[in-house]
Parts: C-alpha cells; sequence; structure tokens
C-alpha cells in the first residue's frame, strides 16, 4: 500500500529515503509547490537493479548485486557517481539520485540526478576482480548510460581508473571512444583539469561568500576541518593560500590542533609519511570530536556523515559549518545551529564544486575541445557565488536556513522544467 507524505514524514530519519522525501515535503510546503509537480518528483523515474557475477582470482564465479537510479531527468540526462561498499543499499542510492537532482538544479548546470552502487567490499579484491566487477556492471547498466542519456562519475571507493574501465567497456560495445559516457577519468583518456580540486575549490568560493555576508574578513579567519581526504587536504591548502588560518585537522585515527596555526604543507608530508596526520609534532592531539567543537571561525565536515548531532549542535563555536561531506549534519542539528545564528552551507551547495567540474568535463569531451585549468575556475567561481547568492536571498526571504533556501531554488528549479515539458503522452 502506498504511503501518505504524512506517513512517510514521521519515519525513522535513520531511512535516507524517508530523510530525503521528507526534505523535499518540507520544502514543498515552504513553496508552495503544486501537488501533482511535488508527486511527480517525489519519487525516482528509473530503478535498475542487477546481478553481477564476477570471476575471482581463484576461478570461481561470485555474485554481487548492483543499481543504478535515475530520479528526476527533466533538466537533462542523469548525473551521479557509482560506489562500492558492503553497505550499499536501494533506499541509501535512491536518496542519493534526488539529491543529486537538487545538486546539480542548484548551480544551474544541465544534469539530472542520479546514482549508483555495488554492494562488495573492494578493500577485499584485487585489482584484477575489481576491473571484472567494473565491467560487468558496466554491461549490465549500459541499457540506461550514456553520454545523452546519464553519467556516471567516481565516489565512494570508485577511482580515475574504475571511470576509465567503464569508458571503456561502454566504447568497445559501440564500437567507437565515448569519453562523454563518464567523467573523473584520467585526464589521458578525455579527464578534466581542475577536477581534483575541484570540491574543495568550490567550497572555498562559497565560504568567501559566506564571510562576506556576514562581516567577517578573511585574513587570519581560524578554520577546522574533519577529514582529510581528497577534499579536506585540498580544502587546507587553497584556504592556507587564501589568508586562511588552519587550526585543526583530522582523519579516521585522530587528529591535530594548533591554536597559532598549524604548517599545511608539513601537516601533509607527515600524512603521507605516517598514513595519518594524528601524530604530526607540530600541534597538540585532538579527536575528531573535539575538531568539530574547537574555537575556529569555519567548521568544515569533510569525511563522515551524521557527524553534527543534537549532542554537539549546542556545542559548536564556529561561525560557518560548510558541508564538505555528504550528509553530515542530522536535522534536529540544523534546527540547533540556525537558531544559535551559525551559518550552515548545505552540501548540496558547498560540495557541488565537483559536480560543477564534472559537468565542465562532460562538455570538454563532447566539443573534444579541452579547456586551461584558470578558465575552468574562473567558471566554477562564477556559478558557485551565484548558487551561494541565490541560496541566501531565498534563506533570507522566506526566513529559514540555508539547506532550506538551497532547496527552495533547487525544487523550484526542478518543479518548473516538469512543469513546462508536461506528461507525456
Amino acid at each position: 500500500m502506498t504511503k501518505t507524505l504524512d506517513e512517510s514524514a514521521v519515519q525513522s530519519a535513520d531511512n535516507v529515503w524517508t530523510m530525503a522525501q521528507s526534505q523535499l515535503d518540507e520544502v514543498a510546503r515552504l513553496i508552495g509547490l503544486n501537488d501533482s509537480v511535488h508527486k511527480y518528483i517525489r519519487y525516482p523515474k528509473r530503478i535498475l537493479e542487477v546481478s553481477v557475477p564476477v570471476r575471482m582470482d581463484n576461478g570461481d564465479f561470485n555474485m554481487f548485486t548492483g543499481f543504478r537510479v535515475q530520479h528526476n531527468m527533466s533538466r537533462g540526462p542523469g548525473k551521479g557517481g557509482i560506489r562500492f561498499h558492503p553497505a550499499v543499499t536501494l533506499d541509501e542510492v535512491k536518496a542519493l539520485a534526488m539529491w543529486m537532482t537538487w545538486k546539480c538544479a542548484l548551480v544551474n548546470i544541465p544534469f539530472g540526478g542520479a546514482k549508483g552502487g555495488v554492494i562488495c567490499d573492494p578493500k577485499s579484491m584485487s585489482m584484477q576482480e575489481l576491473e571484472n566487477l567494473t565491467r560487468r556492471f558496466t554491461t549490465e547498466i549500459s541499457i540506461i548510460i550514456g553520454p545523452e542519456k546519464d553519467i556516471p562519475a567516481p565516489d565512494v571507493y570508485t577511482t580515475p581508473q574504475i571511470m576509465a574501465w567503464i569508458m571503456d567497456t561502454f566504447s568497445m560495445q559501440h564500437g567507437y571512444s565515448i569519453p562523454g559516457v563518464v567523467t573523473g577519468k584520467p585526464i589521458s583518456i578525455g579527464g578534466s583539469l581542475g577536477r581534483d580540486k575541484a570540491t574543495a575549490r568550490g567550497c572555498l568560493y562559497v565560504i568567501d561568500e559566506a564571510m562576506e555576508a556576514l562581516g567577517i574578513p578573511v585574513e587570519g579567519a581560524r578554520v577546522a576541518i574533519q577529514g582529510f581526504g581528497n577534499a579536506g587536504l585540498h580544502a587546507a591548502t587553497l584556504m592556507r593560500d587564501r589568508g586562511y588560518t588552519i587550526v585543526a585537522v583530522s582523519d579516521s585515527r585522530g587528529g591535530v590542533i594548533n591554536r597559532t596555526g598549524l604548517d599545511v604543507d608539513a601537516v601533509i608530508k607527515h600524512k603521507e609519511a605516517t598514513g595519518s596526520v594524528s601524530s604530526y609534532s607540530g600541534g597538540d592531539a585532538i579527536s575528531n570530536k573535539d575538531v568539530l567543537e574547537c574555537d575556529c571561525d569555519v567548521l568544515i565536515p569533510a569525511a563522515l556523515e551524521k557527524v553534527l548531532t543534537i549532542d554537539n549542535a549546542p556545542k559548536i563555536k564556529a561561525r560557518i559549518v560548510a558541508e564538505a561531506a555528504n550528509g553530515p549534519t542530522l536535522p534536529e542539528a540544523d534546527e540547533i545551529l540556525h537558531d544559535r545564528g551559525i551559518m550552515v552551507l548545505p552540501d548540496i551547495l558547498a560540495n557541488a564544486g565537483g559536480v560543477t567540474v564534472s559537468y565542465f568535463e562532460w562538455v570538454q569531451d563532447l566539443q573534444a575541445n579541452f579547456w586551461e585549468e584558470d578558465e575552468i575556475n574562473q567558471r566554477l567561481k562564477r556559478i558557485m557565488t551565484r548558487a551561494f547568492r541565490e541560496t541566501y536571498q531565498q534563506a533570507q526571504s522566506y526566513r529559514v536556513n540555508m539547506r532550506k533556501g538551497a532547496y527552495a531554488v533547487a525544487v523550484g528549479r526542478v518543479a518548473e522544467a516538469t512543469i513546462l515539458r508536461g506528461l507525456y503522452p
């Protein structure tokens, strides 16, 4: 039996699909969304579940389950990553596909939202087994992907090499190279300059805008970063170069704090040498929990989901929280932070630099004309700056937090495209 909107809204927030639908429901009420359009965009357009037989190194076949979900394609072909993880679920992939719809609409690039995943443990698999898995999964979903249909990208535990295998498999099926089928590829086969730093650079651009809106000087502003992977590491270097002071960083093993400022280059060298920032001698040891609660102007959760909760939200000292990670703030914590006057730059805004430069990569592949990195960065800055200002304007207009302001912009754009295109047949 189909659940009503109200029934779905009160289900456990642990179900990310229920949470994603509830977020839409709340914004639909806020902007007065037409009921028919609301129903239409509340559900995925297409769900593909596939069995993926893979020959393992010992000669045996193992069976894996994979998904590709296309949420809404009213504004263009689907766009979204593929993750390889043992905890992948269909509900998770559906939620991530919906969030990609809003993210693409917010930065106003002509994509809809999609997402994919395979239930597997890539850490226990050899490179050959990963290649076999990738190529077979690509073959199974090839009926719905393509540069004009749906363009995958890297996500959790998927890499440029895996994107190269997807591109090659799809191309071999068609008899010629089709680099535009996937983004996040190596440069040598159609990848884009600037993609590795795109998420962090986009985050920096919206933080700069937030600092200006709140009247906080950039020079000397203190930054704490939870997560020192690709996004966190590049955010540290880019923000240091911009004039911010990086006072704390952490990874899965722990962190380090220096209230007068960390030597970012030395921290990076230490992580490369030891695998972690936790034992760096140029500061005091600190836990991941304490990084979130340390005294700073800007906090960047760049690693895990659900780290800002009802328990620690009252203890956050930052004036700006920039969500470089996906879903680091629980809804209850969001309200607490807003009530305390802390500006949360939501994930669909703060980490949208990655999908924006993925869009640039797709455009370059289709044109077979590649841009210099300076041009890419300038285009990215214009898009991210505009997205922040539109979000801020909506948040001010409706007297809501920045997340709801961002959703108001994004859902409004998707709804407009849906209405204009109509229902076929």
